[in-house]
């Protein structure tokens, strides 16, 4: 026997529900499988409340099975099958992992026997959600295989009424809407029948009570214009049940015929059981691609990430190793500069520091030699001098160092470095340019030198003022010439005793000026070197870092990248697995449309 097309595509559907790991959606489309293969066609009756459901249904076979009320009356789904005898029974539907059941697919439910005539009033003392009704009936109507399902109605208190008329249209064959002639299709049931149509495309509107209104025609004519302006070609078929009722009870054909229940028969008759193929393969394919467009949403979404989504951890580090590596010859261009400008300034500043304090040195000296005699102060001032020029050296050279240490910090931030700074030079051989100051050469004033200038001195006086006294008559020497010489000549001694003091201070301060200089030129020198030396370690330290981390960031950037490119590659091939998966899904999904024919949909409900 040649397997219908719809069960083919239904195996593949459910094939491919199991290789994504969705066994939810294989199991709810095994459970429809197994009910399109049940020659019975299940046809759900739904509504609102108070629409006239259950009415229709008993007025249909001929029997009151369903409860109806001006209350809400329809508890539980109650269905209704052809039966030799009338029979009928309370089940309870074995709990599974999709939505329950209406039909023999499945474990074997818990049946409780109760007499046809108390299905009503059991059906309204029941209110468990595990819990149907099912009434056999032999009726001419239901031999075909018809089940008739009457469902609690929408709307009112209680959402379990919406779920459990929701779980018998998941695995109806085609669907009766009812609604009242009393008033023209609202929003609300508008919008139930947009639901309705996607999870089963045979429907049909029933517009029930047309007995008690008088204009029912022109409330149908509005019903089919409202139905085509919302695109649903959906077919209008008026009746009265109770018209039907009585209709049947007294054997009134033309009473019959007035009802409408005339042509809801036979569309019944015709356009569900007369094209039970044709409705198993469209719910076949409403089933299909509802199940391939829940698969395909998640792999588009993943189809889309592999494609153009965000950049995976791989790329991202290899991003960051270049940007880090760029960032880092940029940075190190910039800290050679930085430190031939600074070391350029440090130079100069502590040259003008040197020179500053050994001029302060050198006028110290001289006021200190102003008045002091270098034969009695040299030994105090050579000690004095040679401290202050080693206190200058240290001074200096800490200057130096404290500098040097800012400016290797600095350029340890500039470059982003974590490595210890190296130690500067010791200052140790830089005292040793201080010397021994060499005292100036002072003459001795002898006795015998003395004498010699004191007559030297005295012979002008004596000679002047003994040629003075001559004129009063006194002689050459006498007592005024020769005390007039004596202190002419002891000036003498003092006058050259102060020459030779200025003659000593002159020479100390000139030995003191040529130590300072001597210092000066030497350290100098000294100190610029150090600073040079120095240079060149930061230099070298700095340049050997940051080749150091060049390579280190240069190995790990490789390493990303040779990751990003195996992310990318993998990401490549997933893109092809999703794109061929998606192309597999999206043909099964065109299958299953394809399985709902122009033909069919002229022959079939909604046409």
């Amino acid at each position: 026997m040649r397997t219908p097309p719809w069960l083919t595509v239904l195996d593949d559907t459910i094939a491919a529900c199991i290789t994504h790991h969705r066994t939810d959606l294989a199991g709810k489309l095994e459970r429809r499988r197994a009910l399109l293969l049940d020659p019975r066609v299940r046809v759900p009756v739904i509504g609102e409340l108070n629409q006239g459901k259950s009415q229709l249904v008993n007025a249909l076979v001929n029997a009151p099975v369903c409860a109806v009320g001006d209350d809400v009356t329809t508890m539980t789904p109650t269905a209704v099958e052809h039966a030799e005898v009338p029979t009928a029974a309370l089940v309870t539907d074995v709990p599974t992992a999709g939505r329950r059941a209406i039909g023999p697919a499945g474990a074997e439910p818990a049946r409780v026997p109760v007499p046809v005539e108390d299905v009503a009033s059991k059906g309204l003392a029941t209110r468990r959600h595990d819990v149907h009704a099912e009434v056999g009936l032999p009726r001419d109507l239901l031999t075909g295989g018809l089940v008739l399902i009457d469902t609690p109605g929408l709307g009112g208190v209680g959402s379990w009424r919406t779920a459990a008329t929701f779980a018998v249209l998941a695995n109806a064959d085609a669907v009766l809407m009812i609604s009242d002639a009393t008033c023209e299709l609202c929003a609300s049931e508008l919008e139930l029948l947009k639901k309705v149509a996607k999870l089963c495309p045979a429907v049909t509107v029933v517009l029930t009570k047309i007995d008690i209104v008088p204009r029912w025609r022109r409330v149908a004519e509005r019903n089919r214009a409202r139905l085509a302006a919302a695109g649903l070609a959906v077919k209008v078929v008026p009746v009265s049940a109770s018209v039907r009722l009585t209709a049947a009870r007294t054997g009134d054909q033309e009473l019959n015929e007035e009802s409408g229940f005339v042509e809801l028969v036979k569309c019944l008759r015709q356009d569900v059981l007369g094209q039970g193929e044709v409705l198993a393969s469209r719910s076949a394919a409403v089933a299909s691609a509802t199940a391939t467009e829940q698969l395909l949403t998640p792999l588009n979404q993943e189809l889309a990430e592999a494609r153009g989504g965000k950049l995976g951890q791989a790329h991202v580090q290899y991003r960051a190793a270049q940007h880090r590596l760029d960032e880092l010859r940029r940075r190190s261009s910039r800290w050679q500069t930085m430190l031939g400008d600074e070391v350029a300034d440090l130079l100069s500043d502590i040259e003008y520091d040197l020179r500053e304090r050994t001029r302060k040195i050198v006028r110290i000296s001289e006021e200190y030699f102003d008045a002091a005699d270098p034969a009695r102060a040299w030994d105090e001032f050579e000690y004095w001098l040679c401290d202050s020029l080693a206190d200058t050296a240290e001074t200096n050279f800490e200057w130096l160092i404290e500098r040097f240490q800012w400016l290797s910090t600095k350029i340890a931030r500039q470059v982003a470095l974590d490595e210890a700074v190296p130690d500067a030079a010791d200052a140790g051989d830089l005292l040793d340019h201080i010397g021994d100051l060499t005292p100036p050469r002072i003459e001795k004033f002898s006795i015998g030198q003395q004498l010699y200038v004191g007559l030297r001195g005295s012979y002008g006086g004596l000679l002047m003022f003994g040629l003075a006294t001559t004129v009063v008559g006194m002689g050459l020497f006498n007592p005024i010439s020769i005390g007039a010489g004596a202190v002419f000549g002891a000036k003498s001694i003092v006058d050259e005793r102060g020459s030779r003091l200025k003659r000593r201070q002159a020479t100390a301060k000139t030995a003191a000026q040529r130590h300072v200089d001597d210092f000066f030129l030497s350290y100098g020198k000294e100190i610029r070197d150090t600073a040079r030396l120095i240079q060149r370690r930061l230099r070298d330290h700095f340049t050997s870092v940051v080749e150091r981390l060049q390579t280190g960031i240069a190995e790990r950037a490789t390493e990303a990248k040779r990751a990003a490119e195996a992310d990318l590659a993998d990401r490549r091939r997933r893109s092809q697995e999703i794109s061929a998966e998606v192309d597999r899904l999206v043909g099964l999904h065109k299958r299953s449309q394809a399985l709902v024919t122009p033909n069919a949909r002229r022959r079939g409900l909604t046409a």
